[in-house]
């Protein structure tokens, strides 16, 4: 151990009499591994950013929408068969979902007092908060019995709720949505923009029976949408596959004959958006390796020519007793350092960008401490394989001949 502490000290002097040489070779490495933490950054942010925008959208949501069918080749109009009997045959009968809920939706004005808003008016059923994640800032969702009786009362997103009453509390107040005055029970939590775009907060929402009777007239029980919750992430695929064979069942749909509905699974889009990320993440992290390959190849040059310029203080060391093993640890130890040095100023600078980018562009990238320990721990296996050659040059020299050497 004493050896050991010893070679660090002669690392240590050894750097401190050439610092602006130390400082260029250190640079290499401090650039790849500041690129390493950067990239490994971004793409855990990139993946986190994902994940919570498609979190928004609900529980394992699964989307199923109307279509029209093929029919002799020609595509055929048909009217819309999707119901909420549908939906209450899928939530009792698909063992992968958790709860279905109807979804119908016109755009329209909200109009209070002097003042209107253009928005998106949706009629659904209490489930749609569960399903679709939504909790309350003020009020309450509408009771059962409002659904029974398709009551006037509705609930309004929070940019539905800027625009009409700023800071005045809209719980209890009458909004006029076409002819009909609706009263407001609830107000949402903000919830932001939704993977796809949509403002997920600017939207009023009523029972849906109240919608068809005074919205949208539509036949009873018909719906535009039905929106599915999963039982977990993991049985996603598989309620698709029962949602498809309930409706195709209750259709009657033969054979190869085209569905008139379609199924849609947003974990489909999430996990090609990751691996789409994760692929370009790996693909910068191999850039980011090559600048720590060239930094390496740097540190081994520095250290050859170190080694051929301290050729006589090899000399006179192991002619008062070092031995090999002392002068490859010398020179192994003083390669390590300087690629530690790179490494930790890397890891910092790294941070330091995160940390602005973080406030300038209002993200929440983070950095694994996995990751941060693996940064380090690679500068100094680098600072190991790259000045093993030198340092085994050093421990080979004849120490006649060192000694020689002026």
């Amino acid at each position: 151990m004493k050896g050991f502490f010893n070679a660090v000290r002669l690392a240590l002097r050894a750097i401190a009499r050439a610092k602006l040489r130390a400082a260029l070779t250190v640079l290499g490495i401090l650039i790849g591994v500041a690129a390493v933490v950067i990239v490994v950054a971004l793409g855990t942010g990139t993946r986190d950013i994902i994940t919570g925008k498609f979190a928004t959208l609900g529980a394992n949501i699964i989307f199923i929408f109307p279509q029209s069918t093929q029919s002799s080749g020609a595509k055929q109009g048909t009217q819309n068969r999707m119901t909420e009997a549908d939906g209450e045959a899928i939530a009792k009968e698909a063992l992968s979902i958790s709860a279905v809920v109807p979804w119908n939706v016109a755009g329209g004005q909200v109009v209070f007092s002097d003042k209107n808003w253009p928005t998106q008016i949706m009629g659904t059923t209490r489930g749609y908060w569960d399903v679709r994640g939504f909790t309350f800032a003020k009020g309450q969702s509408w009771t059962e019995s409002d659904e029974q009786l398709k009551s006037k009362v509705c609930v309004i997103g929070e940019a539905v709720h800027e625009a009409l009453f700023g800071t005045q509390d809209a719980v209890g107040q009458y909004v006029r949505i076409g002819h009909y005055p609706y009263r407001i029970v609830g107000v949402l939590a903000k919830k932001g923009n939704s993977p796809f775009g949509e403002d997920q907060d600017d939207r009023l929402l009523m029972p849906i029976g109240s919608f068809r009777a005074r919205v949208l007239p539509m036949p009873p029980g018909r719906v535009m949408t039905l929106m599915a919750s999963a039982s977990s992430e993991l049985t996603a695929d598989r309620a698709v596959q029962q949602i498809t064979d309930i409706l195709r069942q209750r259709h009657h749909m033969q054979g190869e004959e085209d569905s008139d509905f379609v199924v849609r699974n947003p974990l489909e889009l999430r996990r090609s958006a990751e691996k789409l990320a994760n692929g370009l993440t790996a693909f910068l992290i191999v850039v980011a390796a090559i600048s720590l390959l060239v930094g390496g190849v740097g540190v081994m040059n520095i250290m050859l020519v170190s080694v051929t310029e301290r050729t006589r203080e090899i000399g006179i060391r192991m002619a008062i007793g070092a031995t090999e093993t002392d002068i490859m640890v010398q020179f192994l130890v003083e390669a390590v350092t300087l690629c530690m040095f790179g490494g930790l100023a890397g890891t910092v600078l790294g941070l330091g960008f995160i940390a602005a980018v973080n406030v300038v562009a209002d993200l929440k990238m983070a950095v694994p401490v996995p990751a941060i320990i693996a940064a380090v721990g690679t500068s100094a296996v680098i600072g190991v394989l790259f000045g093993f050659l030198p340092a085994r040059r050093a421990a080979l020299m004849d120490p006649i001949d060192a000694l020689r050497n002026e």
